[in-house]
This record gives structure tokens, sequence and C-alpha cells, in this order.
């Protein structure tokens, strides 16, 4: 993936699920409340995502598998989730 890509699919899902923080008005909000359990939806299925990954290739001598669960082991931990 080419490093501009990851901001281009970021972009994206933000403009899929919407505007998520409240502003005050009860109609503006409902719908940014909905956008934002979509979002925490997502969330959750990412980070299980990751952390299967993590999980069972951090320790694998095959580089590339070792090398993809060691990134996503360190994206884990650098969002606050630490392996135990």
């Amino acid at each position: 993936m080419a490093k501009n890509k990851d901001i281009d699919v970021y972009e994206v899902v933000k403009r899929l699920v919407g505007e998520i923080t409240p502003i005050g008005e009860t109609q503006t909000d409902e719908i940014r409340f909905e956008n934002l359990k979509v979002l925490t939806v997502l969330f959750k299925k990412l980070h299980c995502d990751l952390d299967d990954l993590a999980f069972y290739n951090k320790n694998r001598k095959e580089f590339s598998m070792n090398q993809a669960g060691k990134l996503a082991d360190k994206c884990l931990d650098e969002v606050g989730i630490v392996k135990e």
C-alpha cells in the first residue's frame, strides 16, 4: 500500500460513516450518535483483526508473518491496548 493510501482510506471511512461529534442540536446529534455507533462497530472489528494477527503471528519464524504480527502488536500497544 502506498504511503498516501492510508490517508485516503481514512478519508473514505470518515465520509462513509459521517460526522460523529455532537453539536447540541437534537436532530443532528441523533444522526451523529448513530454514526458513532457505526464507527465503534468498525473499530471493534478492526481491533479484533489486529489482535488475531498479532497473537497468531508475532512469534512466527517466517519473516513476513512475524513482521506483520509485530506491526499489529505495536499498533495495539500504541493505542493503549497492552497485550499480557
